[in-house]
């Protein structure tokens, strides 16, 4: 890069904010203006979900779609992008479908356009909720992102997760670099930074902004504005398997144990050998075990 300001060295600054903005819009996408992401009511039953060809709930065909890519429910002919022609000058409904994604499982129109470019562009390819480990066919809300750690969440988890990504695993909250406290805090990378470290050299701060993280370049905060703790706080389904737990221990006690089947009938077979053990000597069967014998021999 030259070093005046000449018609090239601009060129090539221009060419480099481009590029950096490309690569943030990648981790950072906002799928509410995404139609393949939008709110629909199913013909059949009446209930909300998002946008996809089949209902959820009932199975039921949508037979008035919406395009995942362009958003549009009217095809018209004078944009000469169809691949399937139709006679009118306008169609609507399932005449205007032209595939179904994989991804999303949204219909898609059938212009050129949308056909060749949603398939690669689509940005539920790997929206798998990080609380529930489901993917979009196994729910039917919406999807979400958390604005802490960027990961997906369907519509169930996004406010109980959001709420438990607040908190950093620091033990300390030192620097990373030094011994100093950290004054900023990410609560991305859930670490910490002193005035020193935080501010990078060559890279141009803008005022009355936030200080963005030297190490992932989401937006710091005071750590002394952030509520510290060290209890952890567990919402929804995160919370039923322990209280389960605790529930059974609990109600579980000695008098439950006595009162066991199981228990009860280990110590009835141990009473039953202890009394076959303990039987009285008595003569007149030996006399009829001879009188058996006798017989036997005659």
């Amino acid at each position: 890069m030259p070093n005046k300001k000449t018609g090239q060295r601009r060129k090539a600054e221009r060419q480099k904010v481009r590029q950096k903005e490309i690569r943030t819009a990648r981790d950072n996408l906002d799928l509410g203006r995404f139609p393949c992401n939008v709110n629909i009511e199913c013909d059949r039953c009446k209930r909300k979900q998002k946008n996809r060809a089949f209902c959820y709930f009932c199975q039921s065909v949508q037979r008035l779609p919406i395009c995942a890519q362009c958003g549009k429910i009217k095809c018209i002919l004078k944009t000469g992008d169809c691949v399937v022609k139709h006679p009118g000058i306008f169609t609507v409904g399932m005449s205007m479908v032209g595939a179904i994604c994989d991804f999303c499982e949204a219909w898609i129109c059938h212009g050129r356009k949308c056909l060749t470019t949603h398939s690669c562009s689509c940005p539920l390819q790997e929206a798998t909720c990080v609380e529930c480990d489901r993917y979009v066919w196994e729910h039917g809300g919406r999807i979400f992102r958390c604005s802490f750690c960027s990961n997906y969440l369907c519509e169930d988890d996004q406010f109980e997760h959001q709420a438990s990504c607040q908190v950093l695993d620091s033990e300390n909250y030192k620097c990373l670099s030094c011994n100093k406290l950290g004054q900023y805090s990410c609560l991305r990378c859930k670490n910490c930074y002193c005035e020193d470290h935080v501010r990078r050299r060559g890279f141009k701060y803008e005022k009355n902004k936030p200080i963005p993280c030297p190490k992932c370049g989401f937006e710091t905060s005071h750590t002394k504005d952030l509520s510290m703790s060290i209890r952890t706080h567990k919402f929804g389904r995160q919370s039923h398997g322990e209280l389960f737990n605790e529930a059974d221990e609990r109600e579980y006690s000695s008098r439950d144990y006595l009162e066991d089947p199981m228990y009860n009938g280990q110590e009835l077979q141990d009473d039953g050998d202890d009394d076959t053990s303990d039987e009285c000597y008595n003569p007149d069967d030996e006399d009829l075990d001879d009188d058996d014998d006798s017989e036997d021999t005659s």
